[in-house]
């Protein structure tokens, strides 16, 4: 009985491969969870609802690039312990523990999205098992798991949570391109239904990790200590935007700035840049939640409309910088850097470059992008303006836009580059990645977010 599960029942590889374990959602964070499981020992079937992900899978590929996630997969297909498949309700009627890992998304009004997550929880309750174990690893709002996720489970499967299953909140705490590392090291926050539904998933989380467990009241903390982590970096990363947005009209350099404030150690400044990834999505699922309860969250509000607003102050740098070379944006050639969501990592989902193509678009420029971990086929795919290379991107341009630090753009020839393009040539930088007195050494209109000392 898997919600009956102390620590002592899984102490060992032997004991753990008597349990079936489904891990439902096969991305960039369910994958590498699945995998850690099976290298734990128990037996794991990977569920996704995309046939495409599943076939990928099958074949002995992963759909990402994640450090360490091949020589896993290839290892534990070989030996049986893992397979996929898209069948939730046969894998979950098969085991005993079943791990949420499905994403959640804000639409377009910047609105929780929680469809995906219910479906799963349709398609599982329908195989759900009776004393069988189901964690939630999915971030959720405060109270989400104990109505949607609790009352579908029900309501699907006719048991009742706390009683004939187990029901717990396990949020996992990485990031894109170190998932392994950050799940076997960092800490896993729990929160349960009831105390055994806490020992039994802690238990299991603790099989893939040497961080342990921290154990909370209930699940609603659980859910909103996921979210506090990532909110506050947003939040953080506001006020260093803020910062930035001051520097570049008083004319100090934030960057030169922010290395001498952070030599005092309770000064912890981060980089002012684009936001992307999860955590606005982390902002919005709680902003959501104190709406409900009327909470007004202003401070969380703020950081998001500064956060919000650097695509516009981006647009605003490139016309200033073409303004000088004595060029307007309308019919000006502009190539933009980068359409990941974060540097070195082969993920666009959570990105705002395609948000920046298009008001650049919008206002008459010619945009081209390049992205050096994503192929010109795979840039066409997802309807980005591209060339098959470098040289072909940046030619003829009159500005490039760098909204992504990618390890490559920071070794970027920068004469090459200008003999490529339009003279005279700007560069715009929200990345960091370009010194500044370099680039105007080699002749190039410069402006950075919060170089203030370069824009006079």
């Amino acid at each position: 009985m898997a919600m009956s599960l102390e620590e002592t029942d899984l102490d060992s590889r032997g004991k753990r491969g008597k349990y079936v374990l489904s891990v439902i959602g096969c991305g960039r964070m369910g994958l590498p969870t699945a995998l850690l499981f099976a290298e734990a020992g128990f037996k794991v079937i990977g569920v996704d609802a995309n046939p495409q992900v599943v076939d990928v899978i099958k074949g002995g590929n992963t759909p990402f690039v994640e450090p360490g996630i091949d020589e896993l997969l290839k290892k534990h297909s070989k030996e049986s312990s893992f397979a996929a498949t898209t069948d939730a309700r046969e894998a979950v009627s098969k085991s005993d523990i079943i791990v949420f890992v499905v994403p959640t998304t804000i639409d377009q009004k910047k609105k929780p999205d929680y469809s995906h997550l219910e479906k799963a929880c349709k398609d599982a309750g329908m195989g759900l098992r009776s004393k069988s174990l189901v964690i939630i690893s999915s971030t959720t709002g405060p109270g989400i798991t104990e109505t949607l996720v609790k009352e579908t489970l029900e309501n699907t499967s006719g048991l009742r949570a706390g009683i004939d299953f187990g029901l717990a909140h396990g949020s996992i705490r990485a990031t894109a391109g170190r998932v392994l590392s950050d799940i076997s090291t960092y800490k896993r926050v729990v929160g349960a239904i009831d105390e055994q539904s806490l020992k039994a998933a802690s238990a299991v989380l603790n099989t893939t990790g040497r961080g342990g467990a921290v154990q909370v009241r209930d699940i609603k903390t659980a859910e909103a200590v996921k979210l506090f982590e990532n909110v506050y970096r947003d939040v953080n990363i506001s006020l260093a935007n803020d910062f930035a947005l001051l520097c570049e009209k008083i004319g100090v350099d934030f960057i030169e700035a922010r290395m001498a404030a952070t030599t005092q150690p309770y000064c912890h400044l981060l980089l002012p840049g684009i936001v992307g990834g999860h955590i606005p999505k982390d902002s919005y699922l709680l902003l959501e939640e104190a709406e409900t309860v009327e909470a007004k969250l202003s401070l969380l509000r703020l950081a998001r409309k500064i956060n919000d607003g650097m695509l516009n102050h981006t647009l605003r740098l490139t016309e200033d910088a073409l303004r000088l070379c004595a060029k307007t944006l309308r019919r000006a050639k502009v190539c933009v850097f980068g359409v990941s969501y974060r540097p070195n990592i082969k993920e666009a989902r959570g990105s705002s470059a395609k948000e920046l193509v298009n008001a650049l678009a919008k206002k008459g420029a010619i945009v081209h992008v390049y992205d050096p971990l994503f192929s010109y086929e795979e840039l066409k795919e997802m309807e980005y303006p591209s060339e098959r290379n470098l040289t072909k991107a940046v030619e003829g341009s009159d500005c490039l836009v760098i909204v992504v630090g990618h390890d490559q753009f920071k070794e970027l020839n920068l004469k090459r580059t200008k003999f490529l393009m339009k003279k005279p040539a700007a560069i715009v930088d929200m990345a960091h990645v370009i010194d500044p007195a370099r680039a105007e050494e080699e002749g190039f209109v410069y402006r950075g977010l919060g170089r203030g000392v370069w824009t006079r």
